[in-house]
């Protein structure tokens, strides 16, 4: 019994702390938009649609579109809106002419703040899933493929 309780009981001291840094939406990803992100995108905001038809009034007004929920938010990472937030928050490395994302710069005061921040995001999609594709191709930008989809980790 000994023998094969102890292989066991390896496995779960080396999984733990995989399990115990899982990045979630309630534990990391909402308290971080809170901090930086609620401002302009909190329950005040427009939905996106609303947002669109009248973009001129709510960028004047430093609202952008509705993201206070978890149902909000997957929206601008999965779908319809896929990709948007990895286009929006992504540091430039991931991207073709190197230049961070228009809301990088809100994910915090100092670029070390700014990279912790990012990192968090980056990890809660999926690093494998981080991606700018959108649902539909988009010039030479191919659309996201079911593959890539479901890399997407986004845990609750």
């Amino acid at each position: 019994m000994f023998k094969t309780l102890v292989p066991s009981l390896v496995c779960l001291a080396l999984a733990a702390p995989a399990l115990a840094s899982d990045i979630t939406y309630r534990k990391d990803i909402r308290p971080l938009w809170n901090a930086q992100c609620a401002a302009c995108h909190g329950a005040s905001s427009p939905y996106l649609g609303d947002f669109l038809e009248n973009k001129d009034k709510y960028t004047k007004m430093m609202k952008g579109p509705r993201m206070d929920t978890y149902a909000d938010l997957i929206f601008y990472v999965g779908w319809p809106d896929t990709g948007a937030i990895m286009r929006r928050l992504d540091d430039g490395k991931n991207s073709k002419d190197g230049k961070p994302g228009n809301m990088y710069q809100y994910l915090g005061a100092t670029d070390a703040e700014r990279q912790k921040n990012f990192q968090v995001f980056k990890k809660w999609v999926g690093e494998d899933a981080w991606t700018h594709k959108r649902w539909d191709k988009k010039g030479d930008m191919p659309g996201v493929t079911k593959e890539e989809l479901s890399k997407m980790k986004v845990k609750y």
